[in-house]
């Protein structure tokens, strides 16, 4: 049903042209972010977000998107359907502007949209910009409507009524551009994962997945929304509280709050997720602020009031350890304000105030009513905030000491770094001695620091952090890097910039970066979020030949690379196939993988926390059949190659 303050009608008029389209083609990364896989995807959001908003505002419970065989995707939902009508401020066709001008929408109109993801409106412009052919069908006031675009935005047919219809909604099918994009192969799963987020944001809304390549068909619905959304998260992790879910709506602003919460055993990290009009907000902002200072003061307040501090305050970080937070803000555009073009950050100044009153007052009332288990949390408080003192005491004790007596010098084999600039340094996490030596003959001594392992890291999750301790490797690396590990994790103190992990290009490489990236998304998770965690990509090929007495090479990171080296290298070229870093002498290994003006890495990333967290649990739990089922599904392994032109 339409909200009440929400014009049933949509007409050409509601669209606002801001600016022309222009540029996009030239400089796609300004737009969507990146030319890889994550741009192809961004391309699918941003239709997906127009449909998203139809529903938001009232209007259709059903979106499918379809993964077509000809590498095209569509987008259809039951919306109010876009104006196809002639717009009086420029005379053109409403639906013309929306897929081929900049910033033109209804969503700059608060009578068209009460509150919108795609409020910059470059969305439906920005997919057609970048792709092979966009065609739209519109069912509108009886009529359905179409028009075709290709190679980029130009038009192809003019809008034309094609038939009568009782449907109402938007049709957009949309074919990536292979020229612009490394890679236009649309995976599944990713395009899953983004659609059960929206569909736990969106309670009541039907999300349909149909992927014509393998004849798979999915659907995403959840009536219990953000408190399913928690579950989800925290289903492979031990509950110690039921999980609370709270409402409300400011009547002043009209901003709309909801947050789902949970607190877990043994789980040393705060989960966070913050949306605003069903838009991801991954660097926070004013509503995460207020979420954060409400629920600290819910805590204090409510155990001085039954004495259970003795004198002591918590911090927040004590509070939120353990903790798994949905908070989804509903705001009205003419209150919305985002810092920058990716909508990361809440800048909206009311959120503060506004989510900190309700989630203190609400989980004042809910501590009140759970006395037990309020009882039982400031006690896992409690034992948060001793933990964290003592292991501060104990750095403190160190750097006083210039020598940790609680530290043993776990590994003789870190050759360190010279420098005391710890935000240029770099930690390489090398894959075996024969590689570790040639890295420590090429590495820049100033800044480069070289940690060969010994063996295969351990696999860290659903381990006992006693357990986990007791391993070299992990011990080792914990106490390079200097910041702790788990709750007394501070990435103030880290002494590099970059952990790279370096392996060879094999599945034992895989797997070996698998293990120390579950070990980091466990016990040092702000490593991976504030963009510290790369890997290096070493290149599979060394085409050479000697000319006059001196060696001619280039270097190929896959087989398009490979042919194209050896037409600059010429006839009579050698190749090289790398089967492991212990081939490569120091030289080579600098040039290629470790010298920053050449080199390539990886950052790693947590681009969805709920697909984050399912494979890790996958990939490194005990669920061997689980993780045999997903294997069998995703990894081809007669086209080891492939995984390398991705990451090209």
């Amino acid at each position: 049903m339409a909200s009440n303050n929400i014009k049933t009608t949509y007409t050409a008029d509601d669209i606002h042209v801001l600016q022309g389209l222009e540029g996009v083609r030239k400089r796609p990364a300004m737009y969507i972010g990146s030319t890889n896989g994550t741009g192809l995807h961004h391309l699918v959001w941003e239709i997906v977000d127009n449909a998203v908003d139809e529903a938001l505002s009232g209007f259709g419970e059903k979106i499918t998107i379809t993964i077509h065989k000809d590498g095209s995707c569509s987008v259809q939902d039951e919306g109010r359907g876009i104006p196809c009508g002639i717009n009086k401020e420029t005379g053109r066709p409403a639906l013309e502007l929306v897929f081929t001008e900049l910033h033109a929408g209804g969503k700059f109109n608060s009578a068209v949209y009460k509150s919108a993801a795609g409020l910059h409106g470059v969305g439906a412009s920005v997919t057609n910009a970048l792709s092979v052919y966009l065609d739209v069908t519109v069912f509108k006031d009886g009529t359905i409507y179409h028009m075709r675009f290709e190679n980029g935005g130009h038009i192809v047919t003019e809008l034309e009524k094609i038939g009568n219809t009782k449907k109402h909604g938007t049709l957009v099918r949309f074919k990536p551009d292979p020229t612009i994009f490394s890679t236009v192969e649309f995976k599944r799963d990713i395009i899953a994962g983004h659609l059960k987020e929206s569909a736990f944001l969106m309670k009541g809304v039907h999300f349909v997945l149909i992927d014509e390549r393998t004849g798979d068909n999915e659907e995403f619905y959840y009536e219990n929304g953000l408190v399913e959304y928690v579950a989800s998260i925290n289903a492979s992790k031990s509950p110690m509280t039921e999980i609370a879910d709270f409402a409300d709506v400011d009547e002043n602003t009209g901003i709309s709050t909801e947050i789902a919460l949970q607190f877990c055993y043994e789980d040393y990290n705060e989960t966070i997720l913050s949306y605003v009009n069903n838009v991801r907000t991954k660097e926070g902002g004013t509503h995460e602020v207020g979420f954060k200072t409400g629920i600290t003061r819910a805590v204090n307040d409510f155990a001085e009031n039954y004495n259970l501090l003795h004198g002591k305050k918590l911090e927040g970080n004590d509070i939120r350890e353990g903790i798994t937070a949905v908070i989804s803000l509903k705001v009205p555009e003419k209150l919305l304000e985002f810092e920058g073009q990716t909508k990361g950050k809440l800048g909206t100044q009311e959120a503060t105030y506004i989510v900190q009153n309700m989630i203190y007052n609400k989980f004042t009332y809910y501590l009140t009513e759970n006395r037990d288990m309020a009882v039982n949390l400031i006690k896992k408080c409690l034992d948060s905030q001793a933990a964290r003192l003592a292991a501060r005491k104990a750095k403190d004790e160190a750097r006083s000491a210039k020598k940790a007596k609680t530290e043993v010098i776990l590994s003789d084999k870190l050759t360190p770094a010279q420098s005391k600039d710890y935000a240029k340094n770099e930690l390489f996490i090398v894959e075996g001695d024969s590689a570790g030596g040639s890295a420590k003959k090429g590495r820049d001594r100033l800044h480069q620091a070289i940690l060969p392992l010994r063996g295969k890291p351990l696999n860290t999750d659903g381990m006992a952090i006693s357990a986990v301790l007791k391993n070299e490797e992990i011990a080792t690396i914990i106490n390079t890097i200097g910041a702790g590990f788990g709750q007394s994790f501070d990435i103030e103190d880290i002494h590099y910039g970059k952990i790279i992990i370096m392996t060879d290009a094999d599945t034992d490489g895989a797997h070996i970066q698998t293990l120390l990236l579950t070990f980091f998304y466990h016990y040092m998770r702000p490593l991976i979020t504030s963009g510290h965690v790369y890997i290096a990509v070493p290149p599979l090929y060394r085409v050479f030949k000697e000319e006059n007495h001196k060696m001619k090479q280039e270097y190929a990171w896959d087989d398009e690379g490979l042919e194209k080296a050896k037409k600059i290298i010429g006839a009579g070229y050698k190749v090289s196939r790398y089967k492991g870093l212990g081939e490569m002498d120091a030289i080579q290994l600098k040039e290629t993988t470790m010298d920053p003006r050449s080199r390539l890495l990886i950052r790693v990333d947590i681009e969805d926390p709920l697909l984050a967290d399912s494979r890790v649990s996958t990939l490194m739990g005990k669920d061997t059949t689980s993780r045999k089922k997903w294997v069998e599904e995703n990894v081809n392994f007669n086209e080891i190659d492939t995984f390398m032109k991705e990451v090209k």
